[in-house]
């Protein structure tokens, strides 16, 4: 409802996804999650009305978080 709540669902399921992932695959979203600069463009970007992605991966599978404002259509 809020950008902050979507940075905070965000950075929530990055550290579920990074918790599963090896090490070498989890270390973007690790670095990710103490970003404070990033975060604050996220931030700017939701309050704009635009959309943020965060996409992490392993071998086999790729994982897109994607936070949009509502009504708006991704």
């Amino acid at each position: 409802m809020s950008p902050r709540l979507a940075l905070r669902w965000l950075r929530e399921r990055t550290r579920h996804i990074t918790d599963q992932l090896d090490a070498a695959y989890a270390q973007p979203g690790l670095c990710w999650l103490t970003d404070e600069a990033e975060h604050e463009r996220a931030l700017a970007y939701m309050a704009a009305g635009m959309s943020y992605e965060l996409t992490l991966y392993d071998e086999s599978t790729r994982y897109v978080l994607l936070a949009y404002p509502v009504g708006v259509t991704p």
